[in-house]
């Protein structure tokens, strides 16, 4: 059973597509939400597998509700939007339901999500409150106007920026109002390293381990980044990584 909020500022369209579920007992609507705010608190505490989300709302808008969220449920957007405006974001949400929604448009959103959990189990919901994130939670991460969902074990490097910290995954480095001792609180230590003072390395994404300086190690990373590990650090990596 998914359970689900709908988050539309629309209440003819939550009762809409409230009804339209009905035909789909495998996904329950456990709450419904008016705005941003009342979304950020309900998904917060009723850790939801799955959110329907309408992008344009009065305050903050769907893609700012996610950017403050700390983790993702699955996410099917329902807008207003065209297709086109909606390739302007490199968001890969599950799916995009234009308003007015079609039933046949909703039965393959769920579809994708039969295919996605049948791939990939969800962390139980007991293990939604634990505060370290795991490889395979996805965060919402958002520069501008360009948005996207990644998965944490795509992250191969963490840099700060001031207060904030540039995320790099693929071929894109987006800043985050995150401190990079905020983040390192949250990641799991067995996958993510504090190389220095400004990198976090993702150990799965390390291509080479060769000597540096000063007894320090210079990791040369997948997406071609070369990261030096301070000396301190260095001891504390080879203890790991039992070298």
């Amino acid at each position: 059973m998914m359970k689900a909020i709908i988050i539309d500022d629309e209440r003819l369209a939550r009762a809409e597509l409230k009804k339209l579920l009905q035909d789909f007992p495998e996904v329950e609507v456990i709450d419904e939400a008016a705005n941003a705010e009342e979304g950020i608190s309900k998904i917060e505490n009723l850790h939801p597998d799955l959110i329907f989300l309408d992008i344009q709302m009065p305050g903050k808008t769907g893609f700012d509700m996610l950017a403050q969220l700390e983790r993702t449920p699955q996410v099917i957007f329902t807008t207003a939007y065209d297709e086109f405006a909606l390739k302007a974001f490199e968001v890969n949400a599950l799916d995009y339901l234009l308003k007015p929604v079609e039933p046949k448009r909703l039965a393959d959103a769920i579809q994708k999500l039969h295919a996605l959990e049948s791939k990939e189990p969800r962390a139980e919901a007991e293990n939604f409150n634990n505060s370290i994130l795991s490889e395979a939670d996805q965060v919402f991460v958002k520069d501008g106007e360009r948005c996207w969902f990644v998965k944490l074990s795509e992250i191969r490097l963490f840099e700060s920026v001031g207060n904030y910290a540039k995320v790099f995954f693929g071929p894109n480095k987006p800043l985050i109002l995150k401190s990079l001792n905020a983040l390192e609180e949250r990641l799991d230590e067995k996958t993510f390293f504090r190389a220095n003072r400004k990198h976090i390395v993702n150990l799965r994404m390390i291509d080479k381990i060769e000597p540096y300086f000063n007894g320090g190690l210079l990791l040369d990373l997948k997406g071609g980044e070369k990261i030096e590990v301070s000396r301190r650090q260095t001891v504390k990596f080879k203890e790991m990584m039992s070298l």
